[in-house]
């Protein structure tokens, strides 16, 4: 595992823990002192992939939804929890730090996304943007790759799902506002909490909570179905929010809301408990243990059903303060369906020339 000798403010991750599938790797550390540590680079670095397919089939059965699309590996917003962090070993990555600032970019999304939508035997299922991670994270705003998938989605009518937490998403309100007319299109927003000195630590590069609410009402305002993702919940750091952070959701205009319970899978456990034990020494083995309570002993649980609820007191205790909660300010609210018969598959007639 490598350390780096300061807190390394911006970044969510403070170590790069070993990866799974390397026998070997750099070490920055020396061990008799005649030179110094090296420091990584405060910068992040974009990386080029040109993958053949875009759209990727969905196989858990915890997620209500068929297919996704990821225009970004590895994100810069940094959160500390993120079961998404395993997926950089597959790129020869660390899941810690080098998770958060190398990304890598897939240019064409755009063209490969347009192309398996018009297959002939492509049929309209929603096709969900940051399955992995985070659509609309920092290089966005420069890229458009996002904002061009959806200029796709639009062109051709088909169903398209969204969870983030950047406000960059309001970048797009022409094309989500066209797509809604339709009943093409689902936003939701993930707010894990409404207290900024957590939020700073544990998300460092994301929109702040009360940029998230704004964007629940912006879309909200213009038509736009817009849900919540109250997540992760973490026991003896924000699961007292709760109550709270529906009520002000539901106020902002969301009209679902859900929340998983966190679970530390891979070596997100190092990364999280190395977080906590720098920012939160006070807690670190109260939460850790509430949190191993709800899985079995262990940080996390890869069981289908439980991994993202948790089981055992604990729990128990969030699920009923939620279903609480979603009982009493978001009665009789609820998402449209996705409306499947706008599809079209625009010139393919042409398309067998070629």
């Amino acid at each position: 595992m490598e350390e780096f000798p300061e807190y390394l403010k911006g970044r969510g991750a403070q170590i790069n823990p070993k990866n799974q599938f390397q026998q070997h790797r750099l070490d920055t550390q020396v061990e008799d002192g005649l030179d110094e540590p090296l420091v990584p680079s405060r910068e992040t670095e974009f990386i080029y992939d040109h993958p053949k397919k875009i759209i990727n089939k969905v196989s858990s059965p915890d997620i209500p939804l068929d297919y996704s699309i990821n225009p970004y590996q590895g994100c810069e917003h940094g959160c500390t929890y993120c079961y998404a962090r395993n997926s950089h070993e597959y790129w020869g990555y660390s899941a810690g730090l080098d998770f958060e600032r190398k990304i890598i970019v897939k240019p064409d999304a755009p063209a490969l996304l347009e192309k398996e939508l018009r297959h002939p035997k492509w049929e309209p299922k929603p096709v969900m943007f940051s399955g992995n991670t985070d659509c609309y994270q920092p290089i966005e705003r420069k890229l458009n790759i996002t904002r061009q998938c959806l200029e796709v989605f639009l062109k051709y009518k088909h169903p398209v799902s969204i969870i983030t937490k950047n406000s960059l998403v309001l970048r797009d309100l022409d094309l989500l506002t066209e797509l809604a007319k339709d009943q093409l299109v689902h936003v939701f927003i993930t707010i894990t909490s409404l207290d900024e000195s957590l939020r700073r630590l544990m998300e460092p590069r994301t929109a702040s909570s009360i940029k998230r609410l704004e964007v629940v009402r912006r879309l909200s305002e213009a038509g736009i179905p817009v849900g919540v993702m109250l997540g992760p919940v973490i026991p003896g750091l924000n699961n007292h929010e709760i109550p709270n952070l529906v009520k002000e959701t539901a106020n902002a205009g969301a009209l679902a809301a859900g929340y998983t319970f966190v679970r530390l899978n891979g070596a997100v456990g190092q990364i999280f408990e190395n977080w906590i034990r720098k920012n939160f020494p006070d807690r670190a083995d109260k939460v850790l243990s509430q949190i191993m309570g709800a899985h079995g002993g262990k940080l996390s649980d890869s069981r289908f059903g439980k991994r993202m609820s948790g089981e055992g007191e604990i729990a128990k205790s969030v699920a009923q303060l939620f279903r609480i909660s979603k009982k009493k300010y978001f009665e009789g609210r609820s998402l449209p369906a996705y409306n499947l018969t706008a599809f079209h598959q625009t010139d393919r007639g042409q398309m067998r020339l070629f």
